[in-house]
């Protein structure tokens, strides 16, 4: 079968190419602005790319065009492509159908901590010799690569997306999945360009676990409302509760290890991350490959050599014994839980933030009253505000985080930005920059300033 695939440089999408491709699939796509890493991903995969929406591009006659949810009405090839009535499905629904239908599906879904639970998982089960194959929303050193796929493997870890699928299809991407097992991780609002609120989330993770068979199994934290909620509306599989004493727990060691326990059994992580929130990510992976054979033993000593994944706490450099971290962190749950877990294991020195608010539900400002608390965990704090374009602001960065204070500091262009963060910063302070997106490369800004700095 030849695929064309519009949308094709988004992690989701290049992903699935990469998976479409392996499994023997003739693979084209297209996308405005064709970009590295993804780009340079596919082309090694010998994927030709092609720029922008063209209608030139039906002279390829693929078989069918797969739409990633970055394309609209209006999109040129998409309007050509109704037109002429020419066969076209979703990302989710061709994965779902073409890769996923004969594989043990192991899906993570939550509003926090999908990427690094899979990679845990993903990592477990390939060091358990259990041969994954896997669709995760960033790479891990220990994966090498996001996307896998193997037709001779029987497990396929996934990170489950509460995003909607297609501009013609707005379920959430998780109910295309066939999900055997699921780790319900927690639940929150979020994605306030697509939800109203936070029921309309909990209606399509209902959704998610109607798709879950009586024979597979769903793990869920003991302490999440909104996901308790979500099960008491319909639920037909076996539920395990996580962060429970008599079941799957943890408890942190004093050389600060992790140990986690599974009733009567416990197994010892030779810890070398860092937070609650890694903690919780590690136990649920645990309980996961526990459903499908992966001994507690087995699964500890896999995570005792995990090497996190890049951009969750990323160390990018150090300069005058000043840390610069790269975090993922856009939520305000998970500004908070990145920058208290800084705080647990600082010895000496300050914390600064540096946060851009990049984010649909950012920018629109549906979390915004909840920026200050978070960012309070912060000794100083450095916030971005585009004042132009698609990513600018709704709402005033220094109006809306003045509870902040003379900690506050809000800059509109990237190298003042840097230069007056690198003014900033003393010996063994950590800085922390947070955001969903690229934020104009200003850890390599930052990093170079205090070189320049130090050096003179």
């Amino acid at each position: 079968m030849h695929i064309h695939i519009l949308g094709i440089c988004g992690t989701f999408m290049g992903g699935l190419a990469l998976l479409a491709r392996a499994a023997g699939h003739k693979v084209t796509g297209c996308d405005a602005g064709v970009y590295p890493p993804m780009s340079t991903q596919l082309e090694e995969q010998g994927i030709a790319l092609i720029e922008g929406f063209g209608t030139e591009q039906l002279e390829l006659k693929p078989d069918l065009f797969v739409i990633g949810n970055v394309v609209a009405r209006g999109n040129p090839l998409m309007e050509a492509i109704l037109a002429r009535g020419l066969p076209y499905t979703s990302g989710p629904q061709w994965l779902g159908d073409h890769i996923l239908r004969h594989q043990h599906v192991l899906a993570v879904a939550g509003t926090h901590g999908k990427t690094t639970t899979s990679s845990m998982l993903a990592w477990i089960l390939k060091h358990a010799g259990r041969h994954p194959n896997f669709l995760i929303g960033g790479i891990a050193p220990d994966l090498e690569v996001s996307a896998h796929f193997d037709p001779r493997g029987e497990l396929f870890v996934i990170e489950a997306d509460e995003y909607d699928t297609a501009f013609f299809d707005k379920r959430s991407k998780f109910v295309h999945y066939h999900a055997r097992t699921a780790i319900l991780h927690n639940l929150e609002f979020d994605h306030a360009d697509i939800f109203p609120d936070l029921a309309a989330i909990e209606t399509q993770f209902h959704h998610f676990v109607r798709t879950i068979p009586n024979n597979g199994a769903i793990l869920s934290p003991a302490d999440s409302p909104a996901l308790d909620r979500v099960l008491e509306r319909g639920c037909w599989t076996p539920v395990t509760r996580l962060n429970t004493p008599q079941g799957w727990h943890y408890q942190w060691q004093p050389n600060g290890h992790l140990r986690i326990h599974h009733g009567a059994d416990s197994a010892i992580i030779e810890w070398g991350l860092r937070g609650e929130h890694n903690a919780q990510n590690a136990l649920a992976a645990i309980a996961a490959s526990h459903q499908v054979g992966v001994s507690l033993d087995n699964a500890c000593a896999a995570l005792s050599v995990f090497q996190g994944i890049k951009r969750r706490l990323e160390l990018r450099g150090t300069v005058a014994d000043i840390e610069v971290f790269d975090d993922f962190a856009h939520h305000p749950t998970a500004i908070t839980t990145t920058l208290q877990g800084v705080r647990k294991n600082l010895s000496s020195g300050r914390i600064i933030a540096v946060f851009e608010p990049r984010s649909n539900t950012m920018r629109e400002g549906a979390l915004v009253a909840d920026l200050p608390a978070a960012l309070g965990h912060a000794d100083s704090v450095f916030c971005y505000q585009e004042t132009e374009g698609k990513h600018a602001l709704k709402w005033n960065a220094q109006e809306a985080l003045s509870a902040l204070g003379e900690r506050l500091h809000v800059h509109y262009q990237y190298d003042a930005l840097a230069q007056a963060v690198a003014h900033a910063a003393a010996p063994n302070d950590k800085i922390i920059v947070m955001s969903n997106g690229h934020f104009g490369n200003v850890h390599d800004r930052i990093l170079q300033a205090l070189q320049a700095r130090f050096d003179s």
